[in-house]
């Protein structure tokens, strides 16, 4: 019991973010499975230090090629590393995306993947001549890596006010979890301020690891089970102090929690993901969708991540080894909701905190603005590209600066916004989610069904 004592702070530190998951282990209801049956999730895949989208996408129209060529100089792809892989929208417009991305690729033709274009935070629609005359209203400390992911993950242009938008779109559609205790936004990549909300209760998780409690392993295991009946008796005792009452309910949380991720209730996939950190994220993801009927969670929403994006050289190969990274996690993601039966149900998204310099630094790139985003899901309109491709003109109307900085056409909030319409949340809530929406021409920018 002293061992088991003395590893009570450190197994408190692992659990506190899972704060009012009491129940999580509970048999489905009627009401839980009525609720599964209307489940949806939104799942982040952030990629940190700021994405070429650029070279993520690239057009492959004689002209539009010719200038996206002479801008990108030695970055212009194809090059020894990297090829182009064709796509067509609907209208006939031709893109090369990446062939880091080849994993996921084929799901453009089915109809499930999409790119929106030139993505990023503003404060209200801005032009270059608006900049130029020195009366745009800019994000604060733009091209700042550690202030644009914040505001990216918050969707505020100022800063993060405390939570993350998609916390916020979780507050939302609260009433659709009923009763349910389960964690509605989980991150899989440490704190993270996106799944911040002001009501719903937000949990970070470290994908392979199942909560089990230090101390409790025992030979024979009548003593492991000793320990554990002795455990469960000191949470379960009311000593009348309410921070440590609060401290035993975290502890009985986790505890019911772990059983669920280690039991076979969240049991194994058939789909095989790849052993990158990207891919353990997202196959975490898909275990934990996996027990919907059992939590009753009918609206959840996730963070997962990847770093190195932060391309200033050595970018061709670097880049496309990161792109490989994601596509084949998103597309081994995209299966495992298609063996959940869930793939009409489960979206997911990319972000980055800016994009890319159009002219190059030497073998790299350096901090932008706009980027391309990709969208992957059963309920996509996907085999398409959203919102306004920009010109690749240095110094042209899409750039804030002379050397290819994109000046968004499309703003984090109208990219959110039509996921979070999709997700469930109403026109009151949005304004709560996305209180500058009204100031851009659309709210809803058609990629979801």
């Amino acid at each position: 019991m002293t061992s088991l004592l003395n590893n009570r702070r450190d197994f408190l530190l692992r659990a506190s973010a899972l704060v009012a998951a009491t129940g999580a282990g509970t048999a489905a209801s009627t009401a839980a499975n009525a609720q599964a049956s209307d489940y949806k999730a939104l799942v982040c895949v952030f990629l940190t230090g700021g994405n070429d989208g650029h070279n993520t996408v690239v057009p492959m129209g004689n002209a539009a090629y010719a200038a996206y060529k002479a801008a990108r100089g030695g970055l212009a792809l194809p090059d020894a590393n990297t090829k182009l892989l064709p796509v067509t929208t609907p209208g006939g417009v031709a893109y090369g995306l990446n062939s880091g991305l080849a994993a996921v690729s084929p799901l453009w033709g089915q109809g499930k993947l999409a790119v929106v274009a030139n993505v990023g935070m503003l404060a209200q629609p801005t032009s270059r001549a608006q900049i130029l005359a020195g009366t745009a209203k800019l994000p604060s400390n733009l091209f700042s890596h550690s202030d644009q992911i914040v505001q990216m993950q918050a969707g505020d242009a100022n800063g993060s006010g405390g939570t993350g938008w998609a916390g916020r779109s979780a507050d939302a559609v609260a009433l659709r979890n009923g009763v349910s205790r389960f964690p509605a936004s989980i991150s899989m990549s440490g704190s993270a301020l996106f799944c911040a909300g002001n009501q719903v209760v937000s949990a970070s998780l470290v994908p392979g690891f199942d909560l089990t409690p230090d101390g409790l392993g025992a030979w024979p295991a009548s003593a492991a089970a000793a320990k554990a009946k002795a455990l469960n008796e000191i949470l379960a005792m009311d000593n009348g102090l309410g921070m440590v009452q609060a401290a035993n309910h975290v502890w009985q949380d986790a505890v019911s929690l772990n059983g669920l991720l280690k039991g076979n209730t969240g049991g194994s996939l058939a789909t095989v993901f790849p052993s990158t950190t990207l891919g353990q994220q997202l196959q975490q993801v898909a275990k934990i969708i996996k027990l919907r009927a059992t939590t009753g969670m009918a609206r959840q929403v996730f963070f997962c991540s990847i770093g190195g994006f932060d391309t200033h050289s050595g970018q061709s190969w670097q880049q496309w080894d990161l792109l490989r990274q994601v596509g084949e996690a998103m597309a081994a993601f995209y299966a495992a909701t298609q063996e959940l039966g869930v793939a009409n149900q489960v979206t997911a998204f990319t972000e980055s905190e800016f994009g890319r310099s159009l002219q190059p630094s030497g073998t790299g790139s350096d901090h932008g603005w706009g980027s391309h985003l990709l969208v992957l899901g059963g309920a996509v309109k996907g085999g398409n590209l959203y919102g306004s491709f920009p010109s690749h003109v240095l110094g042209g109307p899409d750039d804030a600066s002379n050397r290819g900085l994109l000046i968004p056409s499309t703003s984090l909030d109208q990219y959110g916004a039509t996921l979070a319409r999709w997700f469930g949340v109403d026109a009151a809530g949005m304004t709560q989610v996305f209180p500058r929406l009204g100031g851009f021409a659309s709210a809803d920018l058609g990629f979801m069904a």
